[in-house]
């Protein structure tokens, strides 16, 4: 395919049975498929996720990202009495860090998505549990500008009366069940770094049995932290995808996986990433600092004081900030070896980014194969490890 055709909507789109969607995780994690990709060849061959231990290989860095999802989706009603459900777009970690004291509580605009809101009207306030809505602006797609009235926190509001936030491709007549509160989290996400409205899927196939035997084959572990926002579900709408406007993700690297990367790269060994999160996070902030060393840093900020030396990528004492980073084919990558990943939404900005990493012709050919086999797709589907 021409260089040009790369950039055109439809070559993003592939057919998929609506049986072949993913609506209840695999009876163990372990239990998933995987497919494994040669990124030079383009040849693929069937596993059980379990073997991702033989396929990585021994001296790799392995990097996850840690963060821990909300329930982030909580009822409410207008004062008329009618039901309102709302959705939080923006992590309850970030919203609590912009918001500001209005007598003794606290205040933050953010947006939400609202259902069941056609009749509300733009000042009308909303009750949901212990929180006090008022809508300012509507956007397309559901989307609302609000005002949120609470106190002191809203992370213990929506643990104590919210509902976590199936993707809206999961469609059951019983909604949330008891094994979604453990499934739709990885087994290493952190209390500490809780905000993600979606789960980072890739990572929902890892046990702590497998993560040892990776460790006692000599392969290292370290974390980031994306809060995945809900827009990671939205689909590109822009028919040329350069014109697309990727959405912003919050990101934290520590100084330890910072010092990380950093002695991987000086050694030569392989970094995986577990996810496009992952993946996300560190070609994002690479990116960023590679800038920096020409220009002022705009998007990420170093942890402390720390100079970023021309022979490593990442500031010694980590960072913190938001990237947009839109990889698609033609974009490099900068620090990651090998990918693992579930498989993606047609015409999404992530199976472009499988694409930019793997080639488009070798991508196309293995989602084919993945449908014609019978794999499981999205986030409660199987894995593709692309090396």
């Amino acid at each position: 395919m021409s260089d040009k055709n790369l950039f055109l909507l439809y070559n993003y789109d592939y057919f998929l049975p609506e049986e072949r969607i993913a609506q209840c995780p695999a009876e163990k994690r372990q239990n998933s498929r995987l497919l494994f990709l040669e990124r030079k060849s383009g040849k693929y061959t069937d596993y059980p996720f379990e073997n991702i231990v033989d396929l990585i290989p021994e001296n790799a860095l392995i990097i996850a990202n840690n963060s821990k999802v909300i329930p982030a989706r909580i009822q409410g009603h207008r004062q008329s009495g009618s039901k309102i459900e709302m959705l939080f777009l923006e992590p309850a970690p970030l919203i609590d860090r912009k918001a500001h004291k209005n007598g003794e509580n606290c205040l933050a605009r953010t947006e939400v998505l609202l259902k069941g809101a056609k009749r509300v009207k733009m000042g009308e306030t909303l009750q949901f549990p212990e929180m006090d809505v008022t809508v300012l602006e509507r956007h397309e797609f559901g989307k609302h500008i609000v005002d949120v009235t609470y106190q002191n926190s809203l992370i213990p509001l929506l643990k104590k009366y919210g509902e976590l936030p199936l993707p809206p491709y999961i469609k059951r007549e019983q909604g949330v069940q008891k094994n979604d509160i453990t499934r739709y989290q990885t087994v290493y996400a952190k209390e500490s770094h809780i905000g993600s409205i979606a789960a980072p899927t890739a990572g929902l196939h890892f046990t702590p049995e497998i993560q040892q035997k990776l460790l006692a084959k000599g392969c290292t572990w370290e974390e980031v932290t994306l809060h995945v926002g809900y827009g990671t579900f939205s689909p590109v709408r822009a028919e040329d995808i350069r014109d697309h406007a990727m959405h912003s993700e919050y990101v934290e690297i520590s100084a330890e996986t910072a010092a990380a990367v950093n002695k991987a790269k000086a050694e030569n060994r392989p970094i995986i990433a577990v996810g496009t999160t992952s993946t996300r996070s560190l070609e994002g902030m690479a990116q960023a600092f590679l800038q920096a060393k020409n220009e002022p840093i705009t998007t990420f900020f170093c942890n402390e004081e720390s100079e970023l030396h021309d022979n490593t990528p990442f500031p010694a004492h980590g960072c913190f900030g938001y990237t947009n980073i839109f990889i698609y084919p033609g974009k490099e990558f900068h620090i990651v070896d090998g990918l693992i990943t579930n498989f993606h939404l047609p015409k999404s900005s992530l199976i472009m980014l499988v694409s930019a990493f793997a080639g488009y012709e070798h991508i196309m050919q293995a989602y084919q194969h993945a449908v014609e086999s019978e794999y499981r797709f999205f986030s409660y589907g199987d894995a593709m490890f692309i090396l």
